[in-house]
């Protein structure tokens, strides 16, 4: 089974308590909410300077985000430095994803390790979920399943589909723990029913294969419906395919052609030639 793995990249804007009070500061935080990072650099500049770790943080994200001339990764991660070290834990898990991403800085998955790290055990979920990922395709050091299932374990606890999904993965084919398909299906459920694609086709394939549930086909070509509405290229393919074949649903060579056409379009070669098939079959070309 094939699984879409992404480093998590968490954009939200962080709830915190200690918000400075000042005009300068309510004045940054309202234009980053309407994506106006100049405002945002003139506004936290000076309260960056001063030490104020929530500044220096927004500071760095709109060095980040700004688009054009303006956009400095270098200053990015020269702030989100500033404010991590004081333990500002966005900026710890941001400067992560810089250094394992290599985004306009030198990738460095050691030291995207150690902020993850930092962030991770103050309970941040984005980074305990990254933490993972890293751990379990050894990014940084050698794979270590047993700390990946722990990481995961922390951020799927507190709602993170993709590490609900990468733990459901991990126990379908026994990586790192005792293979169990009951617990794949339940955190793969997890994450389905909070909208995660890739979680939406893989709990599509344990009811297609009656792993950890019992077999249907009609309970598969629901979740593949769900992945494929959001471009899920695998879920696309195989939907295509009960289409073409009836299975789960009513047969339908429409459907099925436009199904396996977004699915070849996607990259998904399986469904291509399928697709090929269907349009034979149409056109009578495999006919004697």
């Amino acid at each position: 089974m094939n699984r879409l793995i992404v480093l998590t990249l968490v954009t939200a804007l962080a709830v915190f308590v200690a918000i400075p009070a000042t005009a300068g500061f309510d004045d940054g935080l309202a234009a980053i909410n309407h994506s106006d990072y100049a405002t945002v650099m003139k506004e936290m500049r000076p309260l960056a300077e001063q030490g104020d770790a929530a500044s220096q943080y927004y500071l760095g994200f709109a060095y980040e985000r700004i688009q054009g001339v303006a956009q400095d990764y270098k200053q990015a991660e020269h702030w989100y430095t500033k404010a991590a070290k004081q333990g500002y834990v966005d900026a710890q898990r941001r400067l992560g994803n810089l250094y394992a991403n290599g985004r306009g800085i030198v990738l460095d998955y050691v030291q995207a390790l150690y902020w993850y790290t930092r962030a991770a055990e103050q309970g941040d979920a984005g980074a305990q979920s990254n933490l993972g990922f890293m751990y379990e395709n050894g990014l940084g050091r050698v794979p270590d399943y047993k700390l990946a299932l722990h990481w995961y374990g922390k951020a799927a606890e507190q709602g993170d589909a993709d590490s609900q999904n990468n733990l459901g993965f991990m126990y379908e084919i026994g990586r790192g723990v005792a293979q169990d398909f009951n617990l794949a299906v339940g955190w793969y459920r997890r994450a389905a029913e909070q909208g995660n694609a890739e979680a939406q086709k893989n709990l599509a394939v344990m009811y297609e294969l009656g792993r950890g549930v019992a077999q249907d086909y009609k309970q598969a070509a629901l979740w593949y419906g769900r992945s494929a509405e959001q471009g899920n290229a695998d879920a696309q393919g195989n939907l295509g395919n009960y289409y073409r074949i009836g299975m789960g649903v009513e047969k339908d060579l429409v459907e099925a052609e436009r199904l396996l056409t977004a699915a070849s379009r996607n990259g998904n070669h399986w469904a291509a030639e399928k697709l090929k098939t269907l349009l034979d079959d149409k056109t009578g070309s495999n006919r004697d």
